[in-house]
């Protein structure tokens, strides 16, 4: 009887489409309470392999599902070729689900469970509308800025958390421009064979790109240039040196 496996988490890898199905990887813990002896449990990487006709009824795109948190219910498999699961872990999937984020059950919440404490207090009605007008003019123009400051500056911090050390940012691919002594050059086939295998199996450069501040222009790192035109990747992780 097949094994059947949930897993919960982002995608650590891009979304790779094939004829009627569609792969990324992901990532997650082992068993938090392995027998008194062993080493703790590391990550586990997988590779899911959903069908594409389920896949679009989610609504995730390639750039959304490196960002959302899904779970993923199917069996694990034997019969997917290595070179298309780089994953510890092929996963056939079932079933795919985007989870909510703490935000949106935030907003879900009902007007209910937040008036009681307004009820439980019996102020004057001058009082109320007196606090309350104080407080629409202090912080509404205030705490709205700042959540969305807030907000953005979390999600920059989990997108460059997934990069490799070093990286001050993400850089639209096509942004990037290579100067001609670069082109004319052929990197090492078998170096840059190994850094294509290092992102099938983690879904990320090994080093960021060196790019000048303003021009975008790569001052270095174009072997990983080329691997990221190669694995057609939309964004690449960079390191910016400043114009002299």
């Amino acid at each position: 009887m097949p094994h059947k496996i949930t897993l919960t988490g982002s995608a650590t890898g891009p979304l790779r489409e094939y004829d009627r199905y569609v792969a990324f990887d992901m990532r997650e813990k082992g068993s938090p309470s392995a027998p008194k002896g062993l080493k703790k449990s590391t990550f586990i990487s997988y590779t899911v392999f959903v069908a594409k006709k389920a896949f679009n009824k989610t609504g995730l795109t390639k750039k959304s599902i490196m960002h959302e948190k899904i779970l993923i219910q199917g069996e694990p498999t034997l019969d997917i070729p290595i070179d298309e699961c780089p994953g510890e872990v092929g996963v056939i999937c079932f079933q795919i689900t985007v989870l909510p984020n703490k935000n949106d059950k935030e907003k879900n919440q009902p007007e209910e469970k937040k008036e009681p404490k307004q009820e439980a207090s019996t102020p004057s009605e001058a009082q109320k509308n007196t606090e309350s007008t104080a407080q629409e003019e202090v912080q509404e123009p205030i705490s709205q800025p700042i959540a969305k400051e807030e907000k953005k500056t979390e999600e920059k911090k989990t997108t460059l958390s997934n990069q490799p050390k070093g990286t001050q940012d993400l850089l639209n691919f096509d942004d990037i421009i290579v100067p001609e002594e670069f082109l004319k050059t052929r990197p090492n086939p078998e170096k840059t064979q190994k850094v294509i295998d290092f992102v099938k199996r983690t879904g990320r450069l090994d080093e960021p790109l060196t790019i000048e501040k303003g021009s975008k222009i790569l001052k270095d790192g174009y072997r990983r240039y080329v691997v990221a035109k190669t694995v057609k990747m939309d964004q690449v992780p960079v390191v910016y040196e400043y114009q002299k």
